[in-house]
């Protein structure tokens, strides 16, 4: 009964539109209030917060998001859209799909999902309405790219994930480079059976020699000399991911300098973005926390464990059931918001059932992806129509062929485990 109460006072906080942070940290409190008193309250309230950020391996966050905030500033993310478009933009479609690897490109050197929707937005779609795309096709697949980072690392979600489950992150960012190439390919695909079936959604592109091709590689270095800094360093042990994370940032501050773009007002900004989103994760997990906490009390994990394990279903329906449920949330919550709610709770069933949780981290991760371009929240939606001034419905069209490839994905890794796998395998 007590555990029906606050929950319902968690949905009709976030209802009214209430912070999550806030959200979570009110009805936890509520619960333990009513569960065991004041003196439990206060227990919780006066260490939490401190256990909440006495955590080595968060300093990744802060230093990841500077590192994207750097790359922003350098202005790469361009090079690679024009790299990308002028090897595959040939082809009908072409830019549309060079967008595809220009997100994977982005999302190698930055783990922030709206960042490389904003970036995207900037760079390659004005590009294509240029050319004659449907702003449709245009809107959709940018909103689709925009969600590569949160899988490719460095990945701001797989780190939360392997906070939260007491799993190594560096195996959990590894594991993500292979279904972060199929997810990629998936997108690349999708663009090419839809201007196959609807040739007038996009024009041809342009030729290019190949002394054009490769000269444009150039400009494609630093991104890849930021990918062996953050990602090989870390595949190869030379570092750990909170070390990876501040050679990142460290080399993406010097690429900003080395394009002449880090003014001091640019160096400020930067700095101040990324404080004011870390404190925002960090206020969720202090909030996830306290809820979570109230979880644990009332041996509600447990209780669910328990319950899951005796269902009279094979393992791989339960997990369909799952990620059903990811997806269904998805609509309605912020990402990072459900990993951190939600895997307390379902990472004991998961292991219960069987499952390794590094392939769960990703391939709740990618199913997540689904979340940011599906209405009614649909985050990188929204910051493609803020940038195209389109309306809102015609983008969530234009998304939907690639919300049902990537359902196609996430079926395929949940049927293949080792896709996922097989790379942390190979680690040193």
């Amino acid at each position: 009964m007590l555990v029906g109460a606050v929950l319902i006072v968690l949905v009709l906080l976030l209802l009214i539109g209430l912070p999550v942070a806030f959200a979570l940290l009110i009805s936890g409190a509520l619960g333990l209030y009513c569960y065991g008193g004041l003196s439990i309250l206060m227990g919780i309230l006066s260490t939490t917060p401190l256990s909440t950020a006495n955590s080595y391996e968060l300093i990744t966050i802060p230093m990841f998001i500077l590192m994207a905030e750097f790359v922003i500033i350098s202005g790469v993310s361009e090079d690679l859209f024009r790299s990308a478009s002028i090897w595959v933009g040939r082809v009908r479609g072409g830019v549309a799909m060079a967008t595809a690897l220009a997100g994977a490109g982005f999302g190698a050197i930055s783990g922030s999902s709206t960042a490389a929707a904003a970036t995207l937005a900037s760079t390659s779609l004005p590009e294509m309405i240029k050319q004659g795309y449907e702003p449709k096709l245009a809107g959709g697949v940018v909103a689709i790219s925009g969600t590569l980072a949160m899988l490719i690392p460095p990945s701001i979600a797989l780190i939360l994930y392997g906070i939260l489950a007491d799993i190594p992150v560096s195996t959990l960012l590894i594991g993500g480079v292979i279904p972060g190439i199929l997810v990629t390919a998936t997108i690349i695909g999708t663009v090419a059976v839809l201007v196959t079936l609807w040739p007038e959604s996009a024009p041809p592109g342009r030729a290019y020699s190949m002394r054009e091709k490769f000269a444009s590689l150039r400009r494609v270095g630093p991104m890849v000399l930021l990918f062996l800094a953050v990602t090989g360093t870390i595949y190869t042990g030379i570092a750990t991911p909170t070390e990876a994370s501040g050679i990142g940032a460290f080399v993406a501050m010097l690429l900003a300098i080395t394009e002449r773009r880090l003014t001091p007002a640019a160096f400020y900004g930067a700095l101040r973005r990324s404080a004011l989103t870390t404190c925002m994760i960090l206020f969720i997990i202090l909030g996830a926390h306290v809820f979570g906490y109230f979880f644990t009390i009332t041996r509600v994990t447990n209780d669910l464990a328990t319950w899951v394990g005796a269902l009279p279903l094979p393992p791989m329906a339960v997990m369909a059931l799952i990620l059903a449920m990811y997806v269904v949330l998805g609509f309605f919550m912020d990402q990072v918001a459900i990993l951190i709610l939600t895997v307390p709770v379902m990472l004991p069933i998961v292991l219960q059932l069987g499952f390794d949780p590094v392939w769960f981290g990703v391939i709740i991760v990618v199913t997540a992806e689904i979340g940011m371009v599906t209405p009614p929240l649909g985050m990188n939606v929204f910051v493609v129509a803020r940038y195209t001034r389109r309306p809102l419905g015609e983008l969530f069209r234009g998304v939907a062929p690639h919300v049902l490839a990537h359902l196609f994905v996430i079926a395929l890794l949940t049927a293949f485990p080792a896709i996922v796998l097989w790379l942390p395998s190979t680690m040193q």
